[in-house]
């Protein structure tokens, strides 16, 4: 037994503790680089040719020094190109001339906007309240829609480029016959115009696409039963070119959406 005032120093040794590898760290970083070339490989197989050709252009040329923008997977020379954005400016302007000349009067002025998009270069002709490319509730052309899509026609019938045709309707319910709504409509409308434009200038295999959206693209989603919701839309897709053609690069810096309405 100790005596009094004694001091008992007792000293604990501290255990070491097992040391901890990185390898479960370096297993973790290759599940989920995995994991997101999966999600990639996923997402590319969801989009559109000249998405695909685009990225596979970025990986061949990370550093854009090339003219294209990708080629397609089997190696063929066949690039994705966009059109000059002077040369898409200049198509309007003809584009308008040529409607002003078929309407002299500018009856159709607010009814018809062509815009340059990301897609290429874009054709509404928007409905009036009454009717004045379609008959109400109907895919019975006017004869304004007529004389206009075959002026279209011998115009754009010109060009290299495809071209989709779209419906669209507004969101009040079709009220016509049983088991026909607005789906049904807006795609009548947009095949309609397409016979029309084949029959006035629109050479075979042209037109690429042809679509009915009923109302789930309304031109004023705040406004859906106006009018201008009813319309139909003509895209001159940019050109898929052979690799002997020139195909200057495009900046995307410079494509830029720009309005304007006849």
């Amino acid at each position: 037994m100790a005596e009094a005032g004694e001091i008992i120093i007792i000293k604990k040794k501290a255990a070491h503790h097992g040391h901890h590898g990185g390898a479960w760290k370096v297993a973790y970083a290759d599940f989920v680089t995995a994991m997101m070339a999966l999600f990639i490989v996923l997402w590319l197989m969801n989009t559109s040719k000249q998405v695909r050709d685009a990225v596979g252009g970025y990986f061949k040329d990370p550093r854009a020094t090339s003219k294209f923008v990708g080629t397609n997977k089997n190696g063929a020379n066949i690039i994705v190109t966009t059109i000059k954005q002077q040369d898409l400016e200049k198509l309007k302007e003809d584009l308008l001339k040529s409607i002003h000349h078929l309407d002299p009067l500018d009856k159709l002025k607010n009814q018809i906007e062509i815009t340059i998009t990301p897609e290429g270069l874009r054709i509404d002709l928007m409905e009036s309240a009454k009717g004045t490319f379609f008959e109400l509730g109907s895919a019975q052309p006017t004869p304004a829609l007529v004389d206009l899509l075959k002026l279209l026609a011998q115009q754009l019938g010109q060009l290299p480029n495809h071209i989709s045709i779209e419906g669209h309707t507004d969101s009040a319910p079709y009220s016509g016959k049983r088991a026909y709504d607005n789906w049904d409509l807006s795609t009548d409308r947009a095949n309609e115009a397409r016979r029309l434009m084949q029959a006035a200038g629109i050479h075979p295999g042209q037109i690429s696409q042809v679509r009915g959206f009923a109302d789930q693209r309304l031109r004023l989603p705040k406004k859906p039963l106006d009018p201008s919701n009813r319309r139909i839309s003509m895209i001159v897709q940019y050109q898929v070119l052979d690799e002997s053609e020139v195909a200057p690069k495009i900046d995307p810096a410079h494509t830029q959406i720009t309005t304007g309405a006849y």
